[in-house]
């Protein structure tokens, strides 16, 4: 299919192109996309995905960062006007600006190398956003999908999971691929919640008692999270301070959060008029 484009998958942008018409007619059946929708498709590829989702929506846009790919798209959907491309990287790329009168659906078969970044990234615009629909690395899958207690619980499922409800649908194959990838690969369906269950007082605070429990993941929370709180606080939210990071939930670490930011607030009101409320704990949303 490369070869007939002639585009070769490139190992920097992490392409694998899906060529099994099987699996992509499940995709299809999975995002079950109608005439109205504004769906935006990250990363493209070849079209096999863009091909099935115009014949059904002609307004299409999707996101790619390959230049080399663009006029092979162009070229692929001359015939539909109203098919529009944006030159971008999508961890860059501002998904919002697309909205106009209906919410986003995201699809897109993400690149290994940059998948949790990615996700991150989307999460964090989840306002603007109906529904995702991801093929990721199966491991990745697991991991968004994980609940306490299990081998891949982590920041990346704890972080995924207050935006969004996480449903994986089914795995696919590296033979549906060309090149046909080391890995196995899943498809997830993301649904953004309309009210967050668990709601914390600053998400900065959030991620970084979350980053911070996980770098240590091995320790138990009295060491893990020894930096932020105190075992008597963690006692006082009912925490058991000699479990691991691993076997929290999410409620449990918005709890930790809001403390530490009610704190902060209280500190910061003491010395307001002398020094100024300082800014909010930051954390980046890599993994």
């Amino acid at each position: 299919m490369s070869k007939k484009a002639g585009h070769q998958a490139r190992k920097r942008f992490g392409q694998n192109f899906l060529h099994d018409p099987g699996i992509i007619e499940r995709i299809i059946r999975a995002i079950h996309p109608k005439p109205d929708d504004a769906i935006v498709e990250i990363g493209p590829g070849l079209g096999a995905i863009t091909e099935e989702i115009l014949a059904v929506n002609t307004k299409l846009q999707v996101v790619e960062l390959d230049r080399d790919l663009i006029p092979v798209l162009r070229t692929k959907f001359f015939n539909y006007p109203d098919f529009r491309i944006h030159e971008a990287d999508a961890l860059k790329f501002d998904f919002s600006q697309l909205v106009d009168e209906k919410p986003l659906r995201i699809i897109g078969n993400l690149p290994y190398n940059i998948s949790t970044p990615l996700i991150f990234h989307l999460v964090a615009q989840s306002g603007v956003v109906q529904d995702m629909h991801f093929m990721l690395q199966k491991e990745v899958v697991q991991r968004m999908a994980a609940v306490p207690g299990d081998n891949n619980y982590g920041r990346l499922g704890i972080m995924t999971q207050y935006f969004c409800k996480v449903q994986p649908l089914f795995e696919v194959g590296p033979g549906a691929f060309r090149p046909a990838p080391k890995v196995d690969s899943a498809i997830v369906r993301l649904v953004p919640h309309t009210e967050l269950p668990y709601p914390a007082k600053d998400l900065g605070t959030l991620q970084a008692v979350v980053r911070t429990a996980f770098n240590a993941r091995r320790k138990t929370l009295r060491k893990a999270l020894g930096g932020l709180v105190t075992v008597e606080q963690l006692q006082a939210l009912g925490i058991n301070d000699g479990l691991r990071p691993e076997n929290l939930s999410l409620a449990d670490y918005v709890s930790i959060a809001d403390l530490l930011t009610t704190e902060k607030s209280s500190e910061q009101c003491g010395v307001q008029g002398a020094e100024g409320i300082a800014g909010d704990v930051s954390g980046d949303s890599h993994d």
